[in-house]
């Protein structure tokens, strides 16, 4: 829910196009530092978990979530925040004929979204069991694959930095290009070729690993895919006007792919193989790089699309 009114607002605030999307990856960069941050800080304040931990270990996490929910509440209630949509003095609604669902361009943008969070969550989740088969550790499994995140972190940090100039469709296409490269040449780089990469496990902190080389070009990913969401939404509620917010519930439904696609990527490797399966991930990202080059146009520019508010008058 936060997520399906925070992202429409940044869009917002920034005005569309170029702008609103460096809005967006800002919040994505901090979200990413927060996900980033958080396991770390809470492995600090619970320790080592043993058969002597209990739920008081865990409750001063929960005050301090208590307390930022309550410094989120005050400060969003000092702050005015313009939403347009709503009723305002002196005008009155005005029915919505249309819907989201009537825009080609952000149809194609659900479907992208669905694919998107599939890729996120499909490129790690299958380099653990990869790595976990070929090391025979899960905790530099989970080490190496964590390195992964990190990189979405410094890729949207680089794309908030960059929006204003490059547009979103270009960061898409060439994100998009670029991830198809990196998982291809995974695919077929042979196993023997090796390299070393840092890793991290909660009992023996950080340590430098031996991996093959396929699993570095698979957490690079991680800089593609950083850049993908912001950009899909941005391309999606182009032109959209009073439709804006109801298109952005819609997507937030749509990261049910997370759950759908990679249940179909661990099928594919348990009865294919694990590099086989990221082919299922291959084309998902060339649906994305079709909907950067072609989809992403809005071809009906005839529905009205002002405010959702006119003059009572």
């Amino acid at each position: 829910m936060l997520n399906t009114v925070v992202n429409p607002m940044l869009n917002m605030l920034g005005g569309g196009g170029n702008k609103g999307n460096q809005m967006v990856q800002a919040g994505g960069s901090l979200n990413s530092l927060a996900g980033t941050l958080t396991p770390l800080f809470v492995g600090m304040l619970v320790g080592e978990v043993s058969d002597k931990t209990t739920m008081g270990n865990v409750a001063p996490l929960l005050f301090i979530a208590m307390g930022v929910f309550v410094l989120a509440f005050l400060v969003i209630s000092a702050v005015a925040i313009p939403e347009p949509h709503l009723r305002k003095e002196g005008v009155k609604k005005v029915e919505m004929s249309h819907s989201p669902w009537n825009f080609r361009h952000t149809v194609l943008g659900v479907i992208g979204i669905f694919f998107y969070v599939g890729i996120e969550i499909g490129i790690p989740g299958v380099l653990i069991f990869y790595l976990a088969s070929v090391t025979g550790s899960a905790a530099v499994a989970g080490g190496v694959a964590a390195i992964y995140w990190l990189l979405m972190l410094c890729g949207r940090m680089i794309s908030s930095a960059i929006s204003s100039k490059v547009s979103s469709r270009t960061q898409l296409i060439t994100v998009s290009i670029t991830a198809i490269a990196f998982i291809c040449i995974a695919i077929f780089l042979s196993d023997s070729y090796t390299i070393n990469m840092p890793s991290y496990a909660a009992n023996e902190g950080f340590s430098i690993v031996e991996v093959p080389t396929k699993a570095l070009f698979l957490v690079l990913c991680g800089l593609c895919t950083s850049v993908m969401w912001g950009g899909i939404f941005n391309l999606a509620v182009e032109g959209l006007g009073k439709y804006t917010a109801q298109a952005s519930g819609i997507f937030m439904m749509m990261v049910v792919g997370g759950g759908v696609m990679p249940l179909i990527q661990n099928w594919i490797a348990d009865n294919v193989g694990y590099m086989e399966s990221y082919w299922l991930v291959v084309a998902m990202l060339a649906y994305l790089l079709f909907y950067g080059l072609v989809g992403c146009k809005n071809v009906n520019t005839d529905i009205p699309v002002d405010d959702s508010i006119q003059n009572a008058a």
